[in-house]
């Protein structure tokens, strides 16, 4: 009988193993750029990389002559639904922002925040953060990507935000 409770167990742990590793297979690629979709690229490029993409009635403008004219589906990740919107500037994507809205949850997304910022540990490194009353910050540089997850937990407008752009370096000349 021993044999037994220790096949069974040994299987319900390969099996609890197996699990964990597709869950967080899955949480990995929810959090990176979607297939195909890579800075750079022109709307033309993104649309074939993402044919359900659709175009924004009324984009948003960043500074730098950043424009948001694409959105994709929302996706699920650390438990919030965050939208994407694409940024484009001379015609290349340069930012792609995930946004999720975070006051309907007890901790305004901290736990979300948490989360994204243990997988981008497991990504990127260490990571370069700050955390203020209200906010939480935590910053990875990967090649020519910068890539940030920001928590604001003000309970009126709770969000998390993950954000790919473009790396933007300056002679200091330019300062």
């Amino acid at each position: 009988m021993p044999n037994v409770r220790f096949t069974a167990s040994s299987s319900f742990l390969r099996a609890l193993a197996a699990g964990a590793i597709l869950f967080a297979a899955g949480a990995l690629h929810a959090q990176a750029l979607p297939p195909g979709v890579r800075l750079g690229m022109t709307a033309d490029e993104l649309q074939a990389a993402l044919p359900a993409a659709e175009r924004v009635h009324r984009p948003q403008r960043l500074a730098g002559g950043l424009l948001g004219s694409w959105r994709a589906a929302p996706v699920e990740m650390a438990g919030l639904v965050f939208e994407p919107t694409f940024f484009f500037a001379a015609s290349e994507l340069r930012r792609v922002e995930y946004v999720a809205t975070a006051q309907a949850v007890p901790d305004n997304g901290a736990s979300a925040f948490g989360q994204i910022v243990q997988w981008g540990r497991g990504v990127f490194g260490d990571e370069l953060a700050s955390r203020d009353p209200g906010s939480a910050y935590a910053a990875w540089t990967n090649g020519d990507t910068d890539v940030y997850v920001q928590q604001v937990s003000d309970p009126r407008r709770a969000s998390v935000r993950l954000v790919y752009k473009a790396r933007q370096l300056r002679d200091g000349s330019e300062l």
